[in-house]
Formats: C-alpha cells, sequence, structure tokens
C-alpha cells in the first residue's frame, strides 16, 4: 500500500509540473472530438430561440420539438435569463456554439479553481496548477460533457457561484454572485444557505437583494411573462420533463423509478428524504465546526440537487468540486472519501447514465421501471450521499493539504474567510 501511493505521489508530482500542457491537450482532444462527432446542443437552440419572444408575449409558448422520450423542449427559466439570452438571438448558430463552448470550458476552469481556493485559500501556485490539472480531467466528466454537448448553462452558473464566493473579498460581491446565479435558473439559490450556514448575514441579504432586483427588472420588461412564470409555471414540473426517467438523478427520481410513480406520497419517501437530510445536517455541521468553506459548499449544492423533483444528471457538474474535496481535503486519508472518490470517478468516467439512458429509450413507457435500470439509475444519489457521510466523519478540525501555509484552521468567519 505504501508503495502504491508512493508512485501516486510521483505520478502526480509529474502531472502537477505539466499542468498547462495537460490542459492544452486535454481542450484539443474535445475539440477534435467535438469535430469529429458533433452534437446538437438542443438546450442552447432553446435559449437562443426563445430570447426574443420575451417581448412578444410569447416566452413560454416557445418550444423545440425533438424524438420521445422528452418530444417538446419549452423554455422554463425565469423571465431574466431570457433577457440575458437575448443577444444570442443576434448572432450565427456556428458562432453561438462556439463561443458558448469556449466560455464553458473557462467557465470549468474557473469552478475548479475557485474550488481549489475555498479549499485552501493560501496555496499560491498549487491551487493554480491543480485547477490546471482539474478543468483537462473535468472536460471527461459525464456531467461537464453533457453540459458542452447540450449547450446548457451549467457551468457558466458554477462558475459565478464558486467564483463569486472563493475571489471575492467584499459581501457585495459574494452575495451578488449567489443572487444573479439563481435569478437566471432557480437551482444556483441554495447557494445561500452556505452564506447563512457561516454566518455571512451581510452577503445574504445582498443575494436577496439583487436577486429580487434584476427580478423586478425584468418583470419592468416582461410583465406579463413573468406573471405567468412566478404565478404558476414555476413549479410546474411537468413542462420539465418526465420525473420517472433515468436521465433525472434526483431523489425523487430514484424512488420513483425504484418505488412507483405516487412515491411523493408515501411514507418510504418521507423516511429517505429524513435519513438524506439527516445526512447532509451531520456533513454540514461537520464542515462549519472545522472552517471548512468547500465541504459547506459541496454539501448543500449536492443536497439541492437531491432535493429537486428533477436534476438532469447534466445538473450534476457539482461532481467536480466534490471530487476536489475528496481527493484534498482535510479527510482525504480517510477510507471512506478514498472509496467515494473512486465511485464518482468511475460513474461520470464511464458515462454510466446516458448508457442506461440508451437503455431506457429502447422500452415502451417503463411501468412498473426494470429493477435492472432502476438500481444502477440511482448512482448520482448514491455518490451524493456517500459524499456527505465522508463530510461528517473524523475530527472538527481543519488540516491544510500538505505544502499549504497555515496548518490548522478551526472556524469561518463571518466574512468568508478562514482565521489566519
Amino acid at each position: 500500500m505504501k508503495g502504491i501511493r508512493a508512485r501516486g505521489l510521483v505520478a502526480g508530482k509529474w502531472l502537477t509540473e505539466r499542468a498547462g500542457r495537460c490542459l492544452a491537450g486535454s481542450v484539443t482532444l474535445y475539440v477534435l472530438t467535438a469535430v469529429l462527432r458533433p452534437s446538437e446542443p438542443l438546450d442552447l437552440s432553446v435559449y437562443r430561440g426563445a430570447a426574443p419572444h420575451l417581448f412578444s408575449g410569447g416566452l413560454y409558448d416557445y418550444a423545440v420539438h425533438t424524438a420521445p422520450p422528452i418530444p417538446v423542449l419549452p423554455f422554463t427559466y425565469p423571465p431574466f435569463a431570457a433577457l440575458l439570452f437575448t443577444p444570442l438571438s443576434h448572432l450565427s448558430w456556428g458562432t453561438v456554439i462556439l463561443l458558448w463552448r469556449a466560455v464553458s470550458v473557462a467557465a470549468l476552469l474557473v469552478v475548479t479553481a475557485g474550488a481549489l481556493r475555498l479549499l485552501s485559500p493560501r496555496a499560491g501556485g498549487r491551487v493554480r496548477d491543480r485547477a490546471l490539472l482539474w478543468a483537462a480531467a473535468g472536460l471527461w466528466l459525464e456531467p461537464v460533457r453533457h453540459t458542452l454537448d447540450q449547450g446548457q448553462i451549467n457551468l457558466l452558473l458554477g462558475a459565478v457561484v464558486v467564483g463569486g464566493l472563493a475571489l471575492c473579498r467584499g459581501a457585495t460581491g459574494r452575495g451578488a454572485a449567489v443572487g444573479l446565479a439563481a435569478s437566471v435558473k432557480l437551482t444556483p439559490a441554495v447557494g445561500g444557505l452556505y452564506l447563512l450556514a457561516t454566518r455571512q448575514w451581510r452577503a445574504a441579504a445582498w443575494a436577496a437583494g439583487s436577486g429580487l432586483a434584476v427580478t423586478a427588472l425584468a418583470w419592468c420588461v416582461a410583465p406579463g411573462e413573468s406573471v405567468r412564470y412566478w404565478s404558476g409555471l414555476v413549479t410546474d414540473t411537468s413542462r420539465v420533463g418526465p420525473v420517472w426517467s433515468v436521465r433525472n438523478q434526483s431523489l425523487r427520481g430514484a424512488l420513483t423509478r425504484l418505488l412507483g410513480p405516487d412515491v411523493a406520497s408515501s411514507g418510504l419517501w418521507w423516511a429517505a428524504l429524513a435519513l438524506v437530510t439527516l445526512a447532509a445536517v451531520s456533513a454540514l455541521l461537520g464542515a462549519v465546526r472545522s472552517g471548512d468553506r468547500l465541504g459547506l459548499l459541496v454539501t448543500v449544492q449536492l443536497y439541492g440537487l437531491l432535493m429537486c423533483p428533477i436534476s438532469w444528471s447534466h445538473h450534476w457538474i457539482w461532481c467536480v468540486p466534490a471530487m476536489i474535496w475528496l481527493a484534498h481535503g482535510r479527510l482525504r486519508r480517510r477510507r471512506l472519501s478514498q472509496v467515494t472518490l473512486v465511485v464518482w470517478a468511475l460513474v461520470t468516467v464511464a458515462r454510466l447514465v446516458p448508457r442506461l439512458s440508451g437503455v431506457e429509450d429502447g422500452l415502451a413507457r417503463p411501468l412498473p421501471y426494470p429493477a435492472p435500470l432502476a438500481w444502477p439509475g440511482t448512482v448520482y444519489a448514491v455518490c451524493a450521499v456517500l459524499t456527505f457521510l465522508a463530510l461528517a466523519q473524523g475530527p472538527a478540525r481543519y488540516r491544510a493539504p500538505a505544502g499549504t501555509p497555515g496548518a490548522v484552521r478551526s472556524r469561518v468567519l463571518p466574512d468568508g474567510s478562514l482565521p489566519s
């Protein structure tokens, strides 16, 4: 075991010294695969096509028609998102695809750098090199690749949240980052729990204020569409897609496939919800006591994905910060952390969910859902719970990674920084 660990350290050092070349090679390979096996970014086409309808009153009537199991893709985001997407309609489709994917790859680098900065605020060059390596590897994880293929906005919003929390010194910037991201797509709003858990009251107020301000701006621009969205469409999950599909990796999706479509009214649902919430709270408390900023953020984001009625597999780009914590965090030497990291890597690199989706698409409406597909279809929920358990274990003090100045930091200060 010691020999394997020593060889791993040597290989890690060798890769770290060549981090820039690794990222360049990974991006080049991604570009080649995108050219040789092009994918149609359907979600991006929805953003671009729907945005102009914000002003004509047909934003939520617009839809892109595709093939089953989701034959219709309507616009499902708040009106403010359409306002931001409007410039896309003035560019050629090829230009939009090129720019969107380039910005998304850059956003992945912001996510990895920001996650490592939250973990080790003073690591200096080590953060840069590790961020480059993680971005190079992250391009081949299923949620990231799926986001790029579909033209989804997940990486951009993740970069706003992680970058804002890690790099902004003032409460205004940190709060506005969370508030603006949540105004484009509701799921990042769970980042507000991070601000509350770390007692960043001013930043939390800025998050709420900025979110309300841009929502009011969109309301002034398109009052009719704003009324339609906020008075009913915001809770209409039927417009998003089928809860039962294996593409949906939320807790409700996993249990629906295992137990049936009426799972939300069963006692087993409430029991599972309570157990997952207990695991998340334990992880949150452990991270708070240890001053573990990245652990806190990973916990709230994974919990948000589990609790959403629908969390498509491409929403799970938060696997990247989770894997960074498991590889470099305070409990990285614990067996559970190592096992969880391996499970995340196997599931995401092997693209298990798309493979299961391909099998599912060949079936008639699966009621009851086939058990051989249902059980492996719980993979992201299982990985999230394992991550909670890994975060909850061990000592309450944070031991910085080797080579990081400042060996022990015990709590999170109200401004979001760790004590010197």
